[in-house]
């Protein structure tokens, strides 16, 4: 039962290492993420407080793959997007109806505002989805500072000066105290002051319990649900991080309010209760999880100078030292207004959108841009490799470096992925689950862990149990091989490229999904039109570029190898090639 539950769950554990969600708090919890919600209070005119709603659409695609893997057989595959064309019809005149509908603004701040009207004719409840994107995730963060992103994203559910407190002037000098017996704290553990320690630890649980007093736990999502508000929810990746959520159309305003207030005067209360959250997040989610150990320790293989090689999460050690002056450190560099996008979507009027922006996000100062990824991955020379030693169904993985988002060969990528592993009728399902059956099931991810930078290309097996690695590692490096060797059908070819459109289009018929896109290739690719040529590049994918793409791609010196292998009872040992380690 134990390797059956590994089966269904692995896609989604390995996916989760692409977005960090607020695993750990429970009610907003879906799955992943945490949301909470704001009241507002005091004069009618107060300035509201901002909440987003976003749809982790590459993270839920890779689970929807997966699953599709496991349930083939049960479904048919038959799902069109509800108001997208068929594959018979023409979908030109369908994306110029959505691109015509698509204004963009910037405020003077350099805030930038994506408006999608989509009028939902089918509903008597016309609602918008709100997704705030901050080009910003753990790809930014210093060494030593690792976690600093997915932390922020906690805090900014506990509220502002205004939210989440009953008094913020008597709260205020007691959050200030705590962080200063903190550091006093560090001091003496560092020194081994032990007779120093515990009084201070004593101080610092008494001031905790009076700080939490003032709390109002959950108030910003108090105030989002019961106007009616949901989904409200928030992720971290490598590449970024965003907030989200949707309200009915007449609760717009509500929304510009809420959401500008809650990153100009955030308050990062209950930061140390939050600090053990998130460690027990890590605890589960990485340290005490087969598929996070493996996952943690191929990245550091795989990656030797850029921080994707480091985890969302962060290091346990790095968390541990963690105060709250560098969180706000970390806001006031990255949460500036150049570098948050605003995509709204629904039964919405992209000037009243545009007039209510000047007047709440408008507060906002400009502030200087933040500083830019420098790090660069050097070529690599030859195969890296890691084993993780645990208890679990063993896994074997193999990773190439490739491209970032904006390289021409992009989609490609993407193509020879649908083609190697997208689903019941791709190769590697063909090859290794149902004939020769040494895995129980052969997935594949194009890009990972983000895309904005230069990434790996993704393959991993599960074995089967009378499989071993070796068996899966032989019988991939064939399927490799052949896709290096042999042109892929016209047939094939068309198959994905269908299977690839399908997916964009379902996408784009969400108003989650679509606000989600606009911000996202916005701020990677420079537009948001992108989002619709990307079809385009599809159609023009050739059988000779993906033969192209594999022979540059699939050479050893370009190759990562993981292996997860069953240790005894407690156990847990990496070891590895290629000066793997944390960075």
């Amino acid at each position: 039962m134990a390797k059956l539950s590994q089966f269904f769950l692995l896609p989604v554990a390995i996916a989760q290492q692409l977005f960090i969600h607020n695993l750990s708090r429970s009610h907003w919890h879906w799955g992943l993420n945490e949301g909470k919600r704001l009241k507002a209070r005091g004069k009618s005119s107060l300035l509201l407080i901002r909440a987003f709603r976003l749809s982790p659409f590459a993270f839920w695609l890779i689970v929807l793959v997966s699953v599709v893997t496991l349930a083939w057989t049960l479904v048919p595959n038959t799902a069109q997007a509800r108001n997208a064309p068929t594959e018979t019809q023409s979908i030109k005149p369908y994306l110029d109806r959505v691109t015509e509908r698509v204004s963009e603004y910037e405020l003077d701040n350099g805030m930038n505002f994506i408006i999608l009207e989509k009028q939902d004719r089918e509903s008597n409840a016309p609602t918008i989805s709100f997704v705030t994107y901050a080009d910003v995730g753990s790809a930014n963060e210093s060494a030593g500072k690792t976690g600093s992103a997915h932390y922020l994203e906690h805090l900014a559910f506990k509220g502002t000066k205004r939210i989440g407190t009953t008094d913020y002037s008597q709260e205020k000098p007691l959050l200030e105290r705590l962080d200063e017996l903190f550091v006093q704290m560090q001091a003496a553990k560092a020194a081994n002051r032990q007779g120093e320690l515990a009084p201070l630890e004593e101080k610092f649980a008494q001031l905790q319990e009076e700080a939490s007093e003032y709390v109002v736990p959950n108030e910003y999502g108090q105030i989002v649900r019961e106007a009616g508000g949901v989904d409200l929810n928030a992720a971290t990746s490598a590449d970024y991080t965003v907030y989200f959520y949707s309200f009915p159309a007449n609760k717009l305003e509500l929304w510009e309010s809420l959401e500008s207030e809650r990153f100009l005067e955030p308050v990062f209360r209950e930061f140390y209760k939050e600090k053990q959250v998130i460690l027990e997040e890590r605890r589960l989610r990485t340290e005490n999880s087969a598929i996070g150990k493996m996952m943690e320790a191929f990245l550091e293989t795989a990656y030797q100078e850029h921080p994707y090689g480091r985890p969302v999460i962060g290091y346990t050690e790095d968390l541990l030292e963690m105060r709250r002056e560098e969180i706000r450190e970390f806001f006031e560099t990255y949460y500036v207004p150049g570098n948050l996008t605003m995509a709204v979507v629904g039964d919405v009027d992209p000037e009243q959108v545009k007039q209510q922006a000047e007047a709440y996000f408008g507060r906002y100062e400009e502030d200087s841009a933040p500083p830019k990824v420098t790090e660069v991955e050097p070529r690599q020379q030859k195969t890296r490799e890691v084993t993780v030693e645990f208890p679990a169904q063993p896994l074997y993985l193999e990773g190439y470096h490739r491209p970032s988002i904006n390289h021409p060969d992009h989609v490609v990528y993407d193509i020879i992925s649908r083609v190697l592993s997208g689903g019941r009728t791709s190769r590697l399902y063909q090859s290794l689950v149902q004939e020769k059956q040494v895995a129980l099931t052969a997935e594949g991810i194009s890009s990972f862990p983000g895309n904005k930078f230069p990434n790996l290309v993704l393959f991993y097996a599960l074995t089967a149990p009378n499989g071993t690695i070796e068996e899966v590692a032989t019988a991939l490096g064939g399927e490799i091989e052949r896709i290096k060797a042999e042109p892929v059908s016209i047939q094939e070819l068309e198959r994905v490229k269908r299977q690839a459109r399908a997916d964009l289009l379902r996408t784009l018929d969400s108003n989650q999904g679509v606000a989600q896109l606009l911000a996202e290739y916005d701020a990677k690719t420079g537009s948001w039109q992108n989002v619709f040529k990307e079809l385009e590049a599809i159609a023009s994918v050739t059988a000779d570029d993906v033969q192209r793409v594999a022979q540059a791609t699939f050479n050893s010196d370009n190759r990562t190898v993981g292996r997860l292998t069953p240790g005894s009872e407690g156990d847990a040992e990496t070891r590895g090639s290629g000066d793997a380690g944390k960075k």
